[in-house]
């Protein structure tokens, strides 16, 4: 999987310390891009059902290791399905047969993640790293490679696989859903693989061969969230370890990235408005790199190459949105670069993929999704226009170069696959089972006018045959930071959310990058009362249009997204009867004055240095939600914690938590006897992974909550979730 513009529209979870997964977790999107590596995977089809059961990881974690809770009331706990063990003698082959046997088969279904490389497919079954034929990845044919218990972590999963070029070798990244600390290890393939070496804190890594057929795996270490160090080690006889390169500018960080052809290696030190790329040439991995293009503020660009040739998608020059340039790859440098395409006003960059003949950009454009295929001979483009229901990209790694393959979904809608065939000119898609939810729910784009007069889009959902829409509960999300795109990848949870006749609405406010790079400028800095703007002003559109009341509407949002959900709360409270949050950022200020937290630095580019800079100071104190709580009445709240939270402390929420109350008893002792004081919940998770995306105990204390605050019936939805969810 690609997802290569991600290097400086989405990697910055690495440099972000309130951001989090924003990738799906098939996977950024995702997307993240942090949560699995993107070239050259290939994504496997799963029965839902199947696919949730086989991360026990995720579930007992939820299930098993007791939160502590804060709250005026209780949640009751969820009661766990008898299994039926494995026998303890039986080996890991014998392990993943029987779990693949016994699993039972559902019609949705979820994607997981294998890397193809030669004749072999290499993924996670169990607990174990396998391999199988390619043709035979979905039968019994599987080869253990590792046994991830062996490194004695908690449920430890398989991040990412990376493959030597001649197969001697496979890397792996391992970590714990409670964490973000990642081990890399390398298998030595042979008649009896073994683990060649175990490196600690390894964030992104590349194979390539040097002069000599050595294989060479560069990676970049992580220290506190930062990734600012590249080594190199070899293996076998002439076994060596060595750090390559050191970031010394703490406010950036290094990602490495293989060209799709494995021409190069790129070296990417960037932070949120500046990128630097330096080329490492995967015939000779031991010479110098060359740089590209030293750093200028505000210049962002990723490389691709194609016969000698470098494809730069760059934001530089006028107007500030990406573009694609290209040069002669002897001639790096930006006075070289010349025009090749560029795109729309108020489009966003998903992705570009590289071709032999074509380069392929997925796009979003005025909230809707594009592929725009150029071909290369001949400098054609030809653009496609996607169905309006689609709402995220999941990239398919292909080395064919006469297919583009790739995934749509949406919130309620699992992937689906579309290829387009470059001989045939077309897209064609999948054929077979289509997916009720098609005819019983609706998609609309709606767009509401800011104070301001921006029109700030919208995605709605709901079903097609619900009557009096103004009588049913609203369920708004936001985020509107980091440029990055509200989360639209397919939860179940919101499935049955509308098919229980709720309607979900995705507000793309400013701060966010629905609409390119200049969306992004127009909501951070001093421009963050944008977001704001843009939040209430949809809530107060969707209600004027029909779509429910203030006392059926709730909202949610996930880190820095509680910035602006915090906001309104204090600022327009009666918009809103109860809000969820999870691992919100809220106290911004006191956190933007601790230089000591590991990302502070790295921040100041989003919200500005309230430590040297009266004006930044004064500015946050106008929203942070921590600094505007007062006695008045609020919707009720229930936000989700993580104990050892690094990226969102948890100081801040627990004195947000504790400050909020207070207000609400304080404002309480004004009211009537018949005054009703919200309720205000926070639920602490315990582990240090900034967020447990599928955990089915937040799942049903989230949706238990929300049906509770509104007085509705859930005895049904619980029901359907029992469809996609393992109780």
């Amino acid at each position: 999987m690609q997802q290569k513009t991600k290097l400086f529209l989405q990697v910055l979870k690495y440099s972000i310390p309130h951001l989090g997964k924003c990738m799906q977790k098939q996977p950024l999107n995702h997307c993240n891009f942090a949560d699995h590596y993107y070239n050259r995977i290939k994504l496997k089809k799963y029965h839902l059902t199947k696919y949730l059961q086989n991360k026990p990881k995720i579930s007992e974690l939820a299930r098993n290791i007791p939160s502590r809770s804060f709250s005026c009331k209780d949640l009751q706990p969820v009661k766990q399905e008898n299994e039926k063990p494995l026998p303890e003698n039986m080996d890991a082959f014998e392990k993943v047969r029987a779990r693949l046997e016994t699993q039972p088969q559902e019609e949705y279904e979820i994607i997981n993640v294998e890397v193809k490389h030669g004749g072999f497919v290499y993924y996670q079954e169990g607990c174990c790293l396998v391999r199988s034929k390619d043709e035979e990845a979905d039968n019994d044919n599987y080869e253990v490679l590792f046994n991830l218990e062996e490194l004695k972590l908690d449920q430890p999963f398989i991040d990412c696989i990376r493959v030597a070029p001649d197969e001697k070798y496979v890397a792996a990244k391992i970590r714990t859903e409670d964490s973000e600390a990642s081990t890399c290890v390398v298998i030595k393939l042979s008649d009896q693989p073994v683990m060649e070496a175990s490196f600690p804190n390894v964030s992104s890594f590349e194979w390539v061969k040097d002069e000599e057929d050595e294989d060479v795996l560069f990676y970049t270490f992580q220290r506190n969230l930062r990734c600012n160090d590249v080594y190199r080690a070899t293996f076998g006889d002439n076994k060596r370890n060595e750090r390559f390169y050191t970031e010394k500018d703490p406010s950036y960080f290094v990602f490495l990235y293989l060209t799709k052809d494995s021409r190069f290696l790129t070296m990417n030190i960037m932070n949120k408005m500046t990128s630097e790329v330096w080329l490492i040439d995967g015939l000779s991995p031991w010479d110098p790199p060359v740089l590209i293009q030293k750093r200028i503020h505000g210049v962002l660009y990723y490389v691709e190459h194609r016969d000698d040739e470098l494809y730069i998608l760059t934001n530089v020059g006028e107007p500030t949105e990406f573009k694609l340039m290209r040069t002669a790859a002897d001639t790096p440098a930006i006075m070289n670069w010349d025009l090749f395409f560029t795109m729309k006003r108020n489009t966003k960059v998903i992705d570009l993929d590289m071709f032999k003949d074509h380069c392929v950009l997925f796009l979003k454009h005025s909230n809707l999704l594009y592929v725009n295929v150029i071909g290369l001979a001949d400098d054609s483009v030809r653009s496609l226009k996607l169905p309006p229901w689609a709402c995220g990209f999941i990239m398919d790694t292909n080395s064919d170069p006469k297919n583009c393959p790739f995934q749509l979904c949406s919130p309620i809608r699992p992937p689906k696959y579309y290829t387009y065939k470059f001989a045939e000119g077309k897209l064609f898609e999948e054929t077979g089972h289509e997916d009720p939810i098609t005819k019983t729910s609706r998609v609309l784009r709606l767009e509401a006018k800011s104070k301001d007069g921006k029109l700030v889009p919208m995605t709605i959902f709901h079903k097609t045959d619900s009557e009096d829409l103004q009588k049913k509960p609203l369920l708004v999300h936001v985020y509107g930071a980091y440029g990055m795109d509200l989360k639209m990848n397919f939860r179940p949870e919101r499935r049955v959310l509308v098919d229980d006749g709720w309607i979900l609405a995705y507000c793309h406010v400013r701060g966010g990058g629905e609409l390119g790079l200049q969306w992004h400028a127009d909501g951070r800095l001093t421009k963050k009362l944008n977001g704001l703007a843009d939040l209430e002003a949809c809530i107060k559109t969707l209600h004027g249009q029909g779509f429910s009341q203030p006392s059926l509407t709730t909202l949610t949002a996930f880190s820095a997204g509680g910035v602006l959900a915090g906001a309104l709360c204090n600022s327009n409270p009666q918009l809103l009867r109860a809000v969820t949050l999870e691992a919100p950022f809220l106290d911004v200020l006191n956190t933007m004055m601790d230089t000591t937290l590991p990302l502070t630095l790295e921040e100041l580019e989003e919200w500005g240095n309230p430590s040297s800079d009266e004006k930044y100071k004064n500015y946050i104190k106008r929203y942070c939600p921590y600094q505007n709580i007062k006695p008045q009445h609020y919707p009720s709240i229930h936000i989700t914690a993580y104990e050892n939270d690094e990226r969102v402390p948890l100081k801040g929420i627990v004195s947000y938590t504790e400050k909020l109350k207070e207000a609400i008893m304080e404002h309480t002792k004004g009211t009537g006897e018949g005054y009703q004081a919200p309720n205000i919940i926070l639920d602490i998770q315990p582990g240090g992974n900034h967020v447990i995306e599928d955990s089915h105990k937040k799942i049903t204390a989230q949706i238990k909550f929300l049906y509770e605050e509104l007085g509705l019936d859930s005895t049904s939805v619980f029901e359907d979730l029992k469809k996609y969810l393992k109780f």
